[in-house]
């Protein structure tokens, strides 16, 4: 379970410790949702502290989308987070464009944040490419909208992946600068929440690259509504090296697709690596695969029924979002009414 240590954030102020977090509904949540962000979102309901988890789909529309997909792939990104272990009596789950106060505090935030800050943001620079002056204004600016989603709350804590922490940073600048422009500690500097023995989960063809639900081989990532026999079939086509597994961590280095399957076995079991190579270490993979195709099927299987089950009433999901929109501005209101008071508007 991952543990939330209250700290000030700010020399004499303490902020009751608070999780955000929030994933793009854009289709087809993987297994790399799953251990990256998903069940540590679980773990961290467990710590008892306040948890609000988004479906981020404003974000989602930095690039394009038709609607009704955006609208089906939010509502599965609910499913995935009830069917994993989210109770809506726990967390507050909602999606982004429900509650308001996240773009009225991102505008503040456009305001706070430097161009040049911006500029440096290699998410930015991978998803623009070469022709940056065809991208989107939000996909410019969407790092500030995600200061905001963190901040609006004064989260303290937010899980993230490693190719997120950047992002992180930019909330931290945005925060500090906020404070120091208008001689206030109101916003809290968060923390990224990156531990966890499989929270960059990689492609199941190919070590070095990260599993996507946009790869265009199905067979490089584990669906989250696959089923037993197609999570089996994945994991035993898996590409690895013909070397048996060691049996102390150091011996994965400079082996990619055996590190990946030995942290995706690691992160369903609860485990860390050196335990799980304590009991595979000198093991073949042929004897390995079956034993991480067994694991698997027992963890997701159950997920990707209750999902299917959720989705088959749709309204239920609605209700539960809408219910935890309404909780989320009950602590994001007053924080925004708070911030146009010390920014000077007049209310």
């Amino acid at each position: 379970m991952t543990e939330v240590v209250q700290t000030p954030s700010q020399p004499g102020t303490q902020f009751v410790p608070r999780v955000f977090s929030g994933i793009q509904p854009t289709g087809g949540l993987t297994l790399g949702n799953y251990l990256g962000a998903i069940k540590r979102f679980v773990d961290m309901q467990a710590s008892g502290i306040e948890t609000f988890y988004c479906m981020v789909d404003l974000h989602a529309i930095t690039t394009p989308q038709k609607p009704d997909d955006l609208r089906r792939a939010t509502r599965e990104l609910a499913a995935g987070y009830l069917a994993a272990g989210l109770d809506p009596a726990k967390s507050s789950l909602f999606n982004q464009s429900q509650v308001p106060e996240h773009t009225q505090l991102a505008w503040v935030f456009n305001c706070v944040a430097r161009m040049g800050w911006l500029s440096r943001m290699t998410q930015f620079k991978d998803k623009a490419g070469k022709n940056r002056e065809a991208a989107s204004v939000g996909l410019f600016a969407y790092p500030n909208l995600m200061a905001a989603d963190i901040l609006v709350y004064h989260a303290t804590h937010v899980p993230v992946g490693e190719d997120q922490k950047q992002h992180i940073e930019l909330t931290r600048d945005i925060a500090t600068k906020f404070n120091h422009d208008y001689g206030v500690d109101f916003f809290p500097i968060p923390e990224p929440v990156t531990e966890g023995a499989a929270t960059r989960v990689m492609s199941l063809r190919d070590g070095s690259k990260k599993m996507s639900k946009s790869d265009p081989s199905a067979a490089s990532r584990i669906n989250m509504t696959d089923d037993s026999d197609m999570i089996s079939q994945k994991i035993r086509k898996a590409k690895t090296d013909p070397d048996a597994l060691p049996s102390e961590a150091s011996g994965l280095n400079e082996r990619p697709e055996a590190r990946n399957l030995v942290n995706i076995y690691a992160g369903l079991a609860d485990m860390t690596v050196d335990a799980v190579l304590a009991d595979v270490g000198g093991k073949e993979f042929s004897v390995f695969k079956p034993m991480l195709a067994e694991l698997a099927v027992s963890k997701l299987s159950p997920i990707a029924a209750e999902m299917a089950r959720l989705m088959q009433d749709t309204a239920e999901i609605d209700k539960i979002l809408r219910q935890g929109a309404q909780n989320a501005r009950t602590v994001a209101g007053p924080i925004l009414e708070k911030t146009y008071d010390i920014i000077g508007m007049v209310r």
